[in-house]
């Protein structure tokens, strides 16, 4: 008797909230987020034709004005802004967790081994996705993330604001420095072309997969992380309603800033001007610490929108169910990029142009939509996050509980 209890006990706190439940708003931020990531991450699996951009966001270079256009906008609005949105949900989903742990009864000890877990596992299926699939993986990336800042979950405000602080103050001054020695040393990163083979890919991410840290140090993630967090202690996505005022001013002021800030590399990039390194590498920083401010504005508009739409309708309950199965979904859109623009299988990175990139994007993005959906209406979950849950949970130590029961 007393097994089974500890077993029904350790279920309910390992039971993840009922649907009822859920909050809208971080979900249909996580549809819509996979549509702004594909569109960033296409691009970078095309080959054959002339670049524009640098390091991190490199799209083909224009050959029309609706190519031209579709840079610009891409420059402007979704390089280096959908991966800080992404990196803010997964702090606030990280708080949350917390929080329904230590509720429900667990440990702090519990909880950490629990978040260790998560992100370990985060590592585990970014390396698939980096090394077998060939993907752009961002998820190792939030794992280590997790690892570095999963103590500062069991800390006060106030450990965390000056964490939030000195990181900000951190990046604002490596940021330029990191960027103006790449632009000066010429291309930091490895690039397709027509001869690679799959063998050169597994080779190539394998021996980088290793230095995942080190991308902390080239983006910012850890500053939207924290800042996720702090939006989940002050209820900003549960309890939209009653911080409208401020979900306002983080929209505002968070889209002006990182508009202003992509600018000069958005005109530089989609009209390939000829600029120096120097400045080149400045402009790129701006444009990657005001896309902090954006995924922020973006975040908030999100927030700010679920009270006020209608969940019934068909098209936020298709993208919500999109955004439950993020993990499935993310992994899914990145092995349709690899197996439609590889070279290594159809190839289409040679032929394509950036519009016919974006509408292959949107075409990838709408299949996954239709999936989820599908998944949803059977209300069943993410093939990957059940797998994900059950490696989670499965031979789980629960010493707390067994006292608690002994």
């Amino acid at each position: 008797m007393k097994k089974v209890s500890v077993d029904i006990e350790s279920k309910r706190l390992n039971t993840p909230p009922p649907v009822s439940e859920r909050i809208l708003s971080p979900d249909l931020a996580r549809g819509t987020m996979l549509l702004l990531i594909l569109l960033a991450h296409a691009p970078l699996l095309l080959f054959g034709t002339s670049a524009t951009g640098f390091a991190l966001i490199i799209r083909p270079e224009g050959t029309t004005t609706l190519d031209k256009i579709i840079n610009f906008v891409s420059y402007l609005v979704v390089d280096n802004r959908a991966r800080p949105m992404f990196a803010v949900l997964f702090g606030f989903g990280m708080a949350l967790i917390v929080e329904r742990q230590l509720t429900k009864g667990q440990t702090v000890k519990g909880t950490k081994r629990l978040l260790h877990r998560r992100a370990w596992l985060l590592i585990l299926f970014g390396f698939v996705n980096s090394v077998i699939i060939g993907g752009h993986d961002i998820l190792a990336i939030y794992g280590t993330g997790a690892l570095l800042l999963g103590w500062l979950l069991f800390r006060s405000d106030h450990a965390m604001n000056w964490t939030l602080l000195s990181l900000t103050f951190f990046f604002v001054f490596l940021m330029p420095i990191v960027w103006v020695y790449f632009a000066h040393a010429g291309e930091p990163f490895y690039n397709i072309t027509a001869m690679t083979s799959y063998m050169d890919i597994v080779q190539d991410r394998f021996s980088s997969f290793f230095l995942t840290p080190i991308a902390h140090f080239l983006m910012p993630i850890l500053i939207p992380i924290i800042t996720g967090v702090w939006a989940a202690r002050k209820k900003l996505f549960t309890e939209p309603e009653r911080h409208r005022q401020l979900l306002l001013s983080i929209a505002v002021v968070g889209i002006t800033l990182s508009f202003i800030g992509a600018l000069p590399y958005a005109i530089s990039s989609a009209f390939a001007l000829d600029i120096h390194p120097t400045i080149g590498g400045v402009v790129y920083a701006v444009h990657m610490l005001t896309g902090l401010a954006g995924g922020c504005g973006y975040a908030a508009i999100f927030a700010l929108l679920g009270p006020a739409l209608n969940p019934n309708k068909l098209a936020i309950r298709a993208i919500a169910a999109l955004g439950k199965r993020s993990l499935t979904f993310y992994i899914y859109n990145e092995a349709m990029l690899v197996f439609l623009l590889s070279p290594v299988a159809l190839g289409l990175g040679g032929l394509l142009n950036s519009t016919g990139i974006t509408i292959l994007a949107v075409i990838i993005w709408l299949s996954a939509v239709c999936l989820a959906f599908m998944l949803e209406k059977r209300a069943l979950s993410g093939p990957l996050e059940t797998v994900f849950r059950r490696m989670i949970y499965s031979n789980r130590k629960k010493p707390a509980l067994q006292q608690k029961h002994g």
